[in-house]
């Protein structure tokens, strides 16, 4: 953790360099590395859940805990590594009127996500997104960090998802809803997407309640938006193009308020035809061509190329002429200034 003193004065040892602390951190800083190392936990960089234990086994004001955790994590950035109170866990240690707030958005998150379609057109589409954006917010991400994530940014484990979110990763384990399974939902989406980018197959596929979870598997977790935008006919953005935070905000207050948008099938309109050009499969496959068809197109051919031989010539003479007339312009107009 720390540079041992006979080492460093010796020039021997490969252990990392005390950190630079500020004066006014030093006391809060020393206080955890005492506990990290009588509990036998690293210090820098800390882990969040190290930090969550430190705090708990130190019971102070909230302004206490406070001045603590920045302490923490101002050495930690002047060390260059990732801060860890800024995880979501140690944000609602320090703010219980967050915690109460996100205890409140699961509660209805749990009631919402079970309702919303992931089967039919475009409904399960739409559905399966959405599942997921509410997992999310429920969690504590924020609305910009929602739009902000990448397909790479998120792991499902057997019993939770871990998302990065910047520096800052989150673990959000399974609870009334299951995020494995709702990233799994929208995951089978974008590995269809990804191995048949058609929206016609997908909503068949949808609209059959057929199994996608084979196409999980192809869905290629780069750095392309997590979450898309999506049409009013089913369409996702062929360039990447993420949703954005108002998007992300505006989505998650119509779900929990009651007021989610209902996506309905578009009716397809039919190809517009007169009364005479009207003609069934049949009437169609009825109709003999002319046998002389064939002869008469070769003939047509064989005089436009008669016909066009010299067009190469005429051209060039068009050409030429094209340049006379420039050439006698600008003599002109030469004249015309000299005058």
């Amino acid at each position: 953790m720390y540079a041992d003193p006979a080492t460093t004065a010796s020039g021997l040892g490969n252990s990392p360099p005390q950190p630079v602390v500020p004066r006014r951190y030093r006391h809060d800083w020393a206080l955890f590395v005492d506990w990290c190392e009588a509990c036998d936990h690293r210090a820098l960089p800390a882990h969040p859940s190290v930090l969550a234990e430190f705090l708990a086994e130190h019971p102070a004001a909230e302004g206490t805990q406070r001045r603590r955790v920045t302490a923490i994590n101002a050495v930690h950035q002047g060390a260059g590594v990732p801060v860890p109170g800024r995880a979501e866990t140690i944000r609602q240690l320090l703010n219980t009127a967050r915690a109460d707030r996100l205890a409140r958005v699961s509660e209805r998150v749990a009631q919402v996500v079970p309702r919303i379609p992931v089967t039919g057109w475009p409904g399960g589409l739409f559905g399966r997104r959405d599942a997921l954006i509410l997992t999310l917010a429920a969690a504590g991400l924020g609305f910009e960090e929602i739009a902000r994530l990448r397909r790479s940014d998120v792991t499902a484990e057997s019993d939770a998802l871990v998302v990065r979110a910047g520096e800052n990763w989150l673990r959000i384990p399974a609870g009334d809803v299951n995020p494995v399974s709702v990233y799994r939902n929208w995951e089978d989406v974008l590995g269809f997407l990804d191995r048949y980018p058609s929206t016609r197959l997908l909503a068949g596929r949808l609209d059959s309640n057929a199994d996608l979870t084979s196409f999980a598997d192809s869905a290629c977790l780069d750095d392309r938006p997590l979450l898309t935008p999506i049409d009013r006919w089913g369409h996702t953005p062929f360039a990447p193009s993420a949703l954005t935070g108002q998007s992300v905000a505006t989505l998650v207050r119509a779900h929990l308020t009651g007021h989610a948008p209902v996506h309905k099938r578009l009716p397809v309109r039919p190809p517009t035809v007169t009364a005479g050009e009207a003609r069934t499969v049949t009437d169609i496959a009825s109709i003999e061509l002319d046998q002389g068809y064939y002869d008469r197109g070769i003939a047509a051919r064989h005089d436009a190329h008669t016909q066009l031989e010299d067009i190469t010539d005429v051209l060039d003479g068009i050409e030429d002429e094209a340049d006379k007339l420039l050439g006698d312009l600008l003599m002109l107009l030469e004249h015309a200034g000299s005058e």
